[in-house]
């Protein structure tokens, strides 16, 4: 959209950012792309500022509604919501005002100015009184249904577990063991002045996020950004060399490269989406490495592999804190849905496995409806299953939250 505001300032960012926000009270999807439409300058602080706004989500709103007569505007409403963020992260309340009504004068023909203008101040006479009477609800920045799940769940860990999903995520590095190796990448970090620490075989955490550019090598192939929880599937399916192998919901193919980097085997890395194979394809280029990458779909997938890695569609409740906006586009319904189809997948896929051979399940949740409840049912209706190990990563402060089921095919 056309603007008069200068490209650096927080009033820039306040007017890209709104619109995302608006579209996701909306039901839209932070994967439609829409940060990508942001002009590259202003991106950072725009996806900055748009995660941060989604991760409190309920807390702002609760401490807006007292403030509004009607809801407004969606667009304004979210500028309100990027408004009372900056409040409580920036020391001068008044640019933070005067940026939000300038914002406010480009949107709607600018006839919103005077009501960002008072709703903030009233906002700020009101705060200690508005923040004390939060609801219990608000203070956790989760949905009712997904704090009450968590709880039944997990009742001495959901506390931590809210907390890591309304915090910014770790970033943590998966050394390609292929052109370096942990102690050779920590020294090219320390020598850029990066504080680093080594974690699991080939994992890497960074004492702070930053932007890929920033490290040595990558352009290379020598690291690639991914999870430490996610990189434990690599080590849980440990295929034998010269094995055949499926990756059935591949992208963007992070799995895929560390199987790649770990085993000499027979990769084929498959998606639904042939715009995702593409990103497959390109991650593998960067790191040197090769695979038959198919677009399909793991409900229908054929062949024969000696060993299968089950990434399946899933919530995603275990990576909230990176996807903010699926904690208030996700129903409570919508488990049992993932759950059905995961379902399928699994016994789809069981059948393209080899006799003896293995096959990793996995999500990125922490809901058990999508985990051990899955592979109990699993089990229960397939005599040639057994389960190998189990394990379950709650996020934290140095990784996000998944689940891994190794099930083996016998005889």
């Amino acid at each position: 959209m056309p603007s008069a505001l200068a490209p650096h300032s927080l009033a820039f960012v306040f007017l890209r950012a709104a619109p995302i926000i608006a579209a996701v009270m909306g039901g839209r999807s932070l994967a439609d792309g829409a940060l990508d439409a942001v002009p590259a300058a202003a991106r950072p602080a725009t996806q900055d500022l748009v995660y941060g706004v989604l991760r409190r989500y309920a807390e702002s709103e609760a401490l807006l509604m007292p403030l509004l007569r009607n809801p407004p505007y969606p667009e304004i409403h979210a500028l309100l919501f990027c408004a009372v963020l900056r409040l409580e992260t920036w020391t001068d309340a008044h640019t933070v005002v005067d940026q939000a009504v300038r914002a406010a004068g480009e949107l709607e023909g600018g006839r919103y100015k005077g009501l960002v203008n008072g709703v903030l101040r009233n906002y700020l006479r009101r705060q200690a009184e508005l923040t004390a009477a939060l609801p219990t609800a608000a203070r956790h920045k989760h949905p009712d249904w997904w704090v009450a799940k968590l709880q039944a769940t997990y009742p001495d860990e959901w506390q931590s577990i809210v907390a890591a999903g309304n915090a910014p995520p770790p970033m943590s590095l998966r050394v390609n063991r292929r052109k370096t190796d942990v102690s050779g990448y920590l020294k090219k970090l320390a020598a850029e002045n990066i504080r680093a620490v080594a974690k699991e075989d080939d994992g890497i955490l960074l004492d702070h996020p930053l932007p890929v550019a920033r490290l040595p090598g990558f352009a290379e192939g020598e690291v690639s950004v991914q999870d430490l929880g996610a990189q434990r599937a690599a080590a849980l399916l440990l295929p034998a060399a010269g094995s055949r192998v499926l990756d059935a919901c591949a992208a963007p193919g992070g799995k895929a490269a560390h199987l790649l980097e770990s085993c000499d085997i027979d990769l084929t890395a498959q998606d639904i989406d042939p715009a995702r194979c593409l990103q497959i394809e390109q991650n593998l280029q960067r790191l040197g490495l090769s695979a038959h990458v198919l677009t399909g779909d793991a409900l229908t997938a054929r062949g024969a592999f000696d060993a299968i890695l089950a990434d399946v569609p899933c919530s995603a409740s275990g990576i909230a804190r990176r996807r903010p906006d699926i904690k208030w586009l996700r129903r409570a319904e919508d488990i049992a849905r993932f759950a059905k189809t995961q379902g399928r997948m699994l016994t789809n896929l069981w059948r393209s496995l080899a006799t003896g051979g293995r096959l990793l399940y996995a999500t990125c949740s922490v809901f058990r409806e999508e985990n051990d409840e899955q592979i109990r049912k699993f089990l229960a209706r397939q005599s040639d299953a057994r389960l190998g190990a189990e394990e379950q990563w709650l996020p934290n402060a140095e990784h996000d939250g998944f689940y891994y089921a190794l099930l083996e095919k016998t005889a």
